[in-house]
């Protein structure tokens, strides 16, 4: 069962220096029970993807097409009627989990003010309900701990009650905006594989926004590739990594060090990404592209779908191998 569908995303920002065209009519979507991977390098647009179907734009941040919630578009909705969907159907794990908690409030007031507000819970039945999700996280002491501050935990465990803050009423899609960054490789893998148990255990689906190709391969089960404000390449995990057909797919994949063979030099993608207000008029990888055609600076590729792949590339299968 689709649970997101988002057709045609635009998102532009309006700043001193003009529009910024942060994402160019993306499509995808995200069924119940599976994960889908949105990669690209910084500035790509993954996390201005989310943001938007999310409603939590910045002030100068506009939103056009469609992101349809159980036949709604969520674009189109009311502050008022997005709060009633974010956290309980919809919920959304941010990036850096110090700047997302409150330093001043104790880890059982915030995590309570989510179960009073949405499932109008007493205090005592939602403290007692957010010291069970921290349990299920794995905080060792979790009825204890449960009543202190932010900065007696470490990142790797306020990343976790980011994480049970989320599942407090059991959405049914998680979003996930670089959940392991700044992790360790340890805390990283129990990361992961707390959201593959709720993947199962729950049933809950999840967008997985990252540039950590490493975590994808491991745990998703589609990867979407972005560049530029738009999908490069989109395609099953396992077949984006064994047959990559976009130059740009193929440059980070090359840029990922592998312990199965020796690089005196790790590979790199040259050049810059985008100046996002200024794109240019044909592919957005072009200026960096390898195999660039003379089309490409002038015809924006459209994504098509090939041998199992949708991409959007001018080149031949043949030139991309």
């Amino acid at each position: 069962m689709t649970l997101l569908q988002v057709n045609d995303l635009k998102v532009k920002f309006r700043t001193g220096d003009g529009i910024v065209n942060a994402v160019n009519g993306v499509s995808f979507s995200v069924n119940e029970g599976e994960t889908l991977a949105i990669v690209g390098e910084s500035g790509s647009g993954k996390s201005q993807t989310a943001f938007a179907a999310m409603g939590l734009l910045a002030r100068n941040g506009a939103a056009e097409g469609e992101a349809l919630y159980k036949g709604k578009n969520l674009l189109t909705m009311r502050p008022s009627e997005l709060n009633k969907i974010r956290s309980r159907e919809i919920a959304m794990i941010f990036q850096d989990p110090m700047t997302s908690l409150n330093p001043y409030m104790r880890i059982s007031d915030q995590m309570a003010e989510v179960l009073t507000l949405h499932e109008g819970m007493s205090k005592k039945e939602a403290v007692a309900e957010a010291a069970r999700m921290l349990d299920a996280v794995r905080i060792p002491d979790a009825k204890a701990r449960v009543t202190m501050y932010p900065h007696e935990f470490s990142g790797g465990m306020r990343q976790r009650i980011m994480i049970a803050m989320a599942l407090l009423c059991r959405p049914k899609l998680l979003i996930a905006d670089e959940p392991t960054t700044a992790l360790d490789v340890t805390v990283q893998a129990q990361i992961m594989d707390l959201f593959g148990d709720i993947r199962r255990d729950f049933g809950t689906g999840v967008i997985l926004i990252t540039h950590d190709l490493g975590v994808v391969a491991g745990f998703c089960d589609r990867t979407l590739v972005m560049y530029g404000g738009q999908v490069m390449e989109q395609a099953t995990t396992s077949d984006l990594f064994e047959r990559p057909t976009h130059p740009y797919t193929k440059g980070l994949l090359k840029a990922v060090p592998r312990f199965d063979r020796e690089e005196e030099v790790l590979q790199t993608i040259a050049g810059e990404p985008p100046d996002m207000s200024r794109l240019p008029a044909g592919c957005p990888f072009s200026p960096r592209c390898s195999i660039v055609k003379e089309r490409c600076w002038t015809d924006r590729p459209v994504l098509q779908k090939e041998i199992g792949h949708c991409r959007a590339c001018h080149a031949d299968l043949q030139e991309v191998a």
